[in-house]
């Protein structure tokens, strides 16, 4: 009885109007990322494009996850990381559903820079990174939108928990 109980009241935050808002930030987010990788894969594939002495476009496939760590050719090590991210993934989700608003906001971001990214994992078997920052010749990870939107999600969401402890603290 309590599992139906609680299965009633997680439906219920489901489907409150707020969270169709948010599913609409997740599947713009998800839009956004698949328009730079179409633009980059079709026009910058085979060419790094100069825009100034910082930043370059310079298309490079991902096999890893955030900034290329667990690389490898090894199919079973790609596909156990890739079933842990979809699981992280529906975590996320469930996260958002139970959350308030300004962390449904920095979860909406981290979800639609995920999917974006585990969409290329599915579909690529690589994630085309290709924004590369640089000063002389130290040059920062290579990355993309979906990267830089799911590192936005997680400072708002550090920067809320830690005001939160600042006024607990205090009080």
């Amino acid at each position: 009885v309590s599992i139906l109980i609680s299965l009633r009241e997680i439906n219920n935050k489901i489907i409150k109007k707020e969270n169709f808002y948010f599913l609409i930030i997740v599947l713009l987010i998800f839009g956004l990322d698949r328009y730079t990788k179409i633009e980059i894969i079709n026009n910058f594939s085979e060419t790094s494009f100069y825009i100034n002495d910082f930043i370059n476009f310079d298309l490079v496939w991902n096999t890893g996850i955030g900034f290329g760590l667990f690389q490898s050719s090894s199919s079973l090590l790609y596909n156990l990381i890739s079933l842990l991210i979809a699981f992280v993934i529906l975590f996320l989700i469930y996260l958002l559903i139970i959350s308030d608003k300004l962390d449904k906001i920095s979860l909406s971001l981290i979800i639609g820079g995920a999917i974006g990214n585990f969409y290329d994992r599915m579909i690529f078997k690589a994630v085309p990174d290709f924004i590369d920052l640089h000063y002389k010749n130290f040059h920062w990870f290579t990355f993309n939108v979906a990267d830089i939107l799911i590192s936005l999600g997680i400072i708002i969401f550090l920067i809320k928990g830690l005001l939160e402890s600042k006024i607990k603290w205090k009080n």
